[in-house]
């Protein structure tokens, strides 16, 4: 925390990708660096793959480069803690359903991973209703495109233009989470979004609107 104490606000990427499924250590080096390649303040709070040295994590060099704009946590975090801090400023996430809620919790715009089961219905849902961009895919084999993290990263902090219509998105979903009945009302309309995506094969579908 004293290193985000010291970020200027709004100017921090915060990315953590769940406990449940670690990442392969070559998509751990490449995430880190697509990170850095964008050019951004970010905290990285990583769970070390199984089976593998600590200086064999992040890339050679990597800590060393990033020191200054850039902070590494492995293990636990206090993710709630992080996500309130003025200083972060959006949220790469696995779209996990209790980090999406806290996410959303603390009106951040996301950045979207999803890794397995129903977190790419939940990015879709976000995707679609603007309050973030999801990381492009390789067509053929479904892993994150080399640049993807990339773009994605500076749409949503720094092009001032898409930048600010995240915002102002996540920011309405945060009244939403933020609101009991609105919540309740919102996870039945994802829930029929769920319905019809798997219904109609579309992954562009936009989750009902709960205030409606």
């Amino acid at each position: 925390m004293q290193w985000l104490d010291a970020q200027p606000p709004d100017s921090v990427v915060y990315v953590a990708l769940g406990s449940e499924v670690p990442l392969r250590v070559e998509l751990v080096h490449e995430l880190a660096l697509r990170l850095e390649l964008a050019g951004t303040r970010f905290l990285l709070a990583l769970r070390k793959p199984c089976g593998v040295d600590d200086s064999d994590v992040l890339p050679l060099g990597f800590l060393e480069q990033t020191h200054g704009h850039g902070h590494v946590a492995m293990g636990w975090v206090p993710q709630t803690t992080i996500l309130a801090h003025a200083a972060v400023g959006a949220f790469l996430t696995h779209c996990g359903r209790n980090s999406l809620v806290e996410g959303l919790l603390f009106g951040k715009p996301l950045i979207m991973l999803p890794i397995v089961g129903d977190q790419g219905p939940n990015a879709w849902s976000m995707e679609g209703n603007m309050v973030g961009l999801q990381v492009r895919r390789d067509e053929n084999d479904g892993s994150f495109d080399r640049h993807g993290v990339t773009a994605a990263v500076r749409a949503v902090m720094v092009e001032e233009e898409t930048r600010s219509v995240f915002v102002t998105n996540a920011l309405k979903m945060q009244e939403i989470v933020a609101d009991r009945e609105l919540h309740e009302r919102y996870i039945d309309g994802f829930i029929q979004q769920l319905i019809f995506h798997v219904a109609d094969g579309n992954s562009d579908t936009a989750a009902p609107d709960p205030s409606s």
